[in-house]
């Protein structure tokens, strides 16, 4: 009898970034491969097929290494790749062109859900794979949307676009993982902290977190509770968050968009 749970695999890369990779009976999904070599490598050490990449947006460090993929496992003769993604001209033709709500099988009776999440980009997607009898902890692959105590700058999306794909990453499950792409944890506590001294919850993370870097753990993946404790860009709604940063604007904040509007330009010049 076969094994069906799932594996899960967090690769390092570059400076910062994550890989993500999916494993079921020697198959692998992998989420945005920036750098193929240290996934390749993964493959090859577990002896591992290449059943298909997932990709969040278009930005290089996240599909970089997507050609080389291919090509490696096409060139060991593993059968047709499906690749996923949004559409955007700087990603490679895709197998699949997927919207928000979309359903993804990746193994039999295991189906994600594709996210629309406009900010970072405005063609971001994210993956999320829902708890089930193969999955036991729900599990959101965000790119570069939200961070562990952070949310990505706002390249082409505005602050309201960005403040609506957090409100639905909030509505996740509060133990879903959050599995975002960078490890930017430390310097997103640095600003948040600066923006809310007082939050006691906060502060507990802090000091978690830098034992965990001190000791050479990934602080990620988070969780959707903790984040909502901790993250500036989840709590725009907070009375004592609105308060804390009205201080910085002369004129009234009228909507929680408004809000991280001001928290993402502060923290682009933090």
């Amino acid at each position: 009898m076969k094994n069906t749970l799932l594996q899960f695999k967090q690769i390092p890369a570059f400076n910062d970034n994550y890989l993500w990779v999916i494993i079921q009976n020697h198959q692998a999904w992998v989420v945005d491969p920036g750098d193929a070599a240290p996934i390749i490598a993964l493959l090859e050490k577990e002896k591992l097929t290449l059943k298909g990449i997932l990709i969040t947006h278009h930005h290089q460090d996240h599909i970089g290494g997507m050609a080389q993929l291919i090509a490696w496992s096409e060139g060991l003769g593993q059968g047709p790749i499906n690749t996923i993604g949004p559409l955007h001209p700087n990603i490679a033709p895709l197998d699949r062109v997927i919207g928000d709500q979309d359903a993804i099988e990746l193994f039999p009776g295991v189906i994600a859900k594709a996210i629309s999440v406009p900010g970072h980009t405005l063609s971001h997607m994210a993956y999320y794979l829902p708890q089930s009898e193969n999955v036991p902890t729900p599990r959101l692959y965000c790119g570069d949307t939200l961070f562990a105590t952070g949310c990505g700058r706002l390249f082409e999306g505005t602050a309201e676009q960005m403040y609506q794909s957090l409100q639905k990453f909030a509505q996740l499950p509060n133990e879903t993982l959050v599995c975002c792409a960078h490890e930017y944890t430390l310097s997103n506590i640095k600003f948040a902290q600066h923006i809310e001294p007082s939050n006691h919850d906060l502060s507990v993370w802090a000091q978690t977190a830098q034992k965990m870097r001190s000791a050479f753990i990934p602080t990620v993946p988070t969780t959707i509770a903790l984040e909502k404790k901790v993250n500036p860009f989840m709590r725009c709604d907070e009375p004592s968050m609105i308060k804390n940063i009205q201080k910085h604007v002369e004129t009234p904040l009228q909507t929680s968009a408004e809000v991280l509007a001001v928290i993402r330009k502060m923290k682009d010049s933090f």
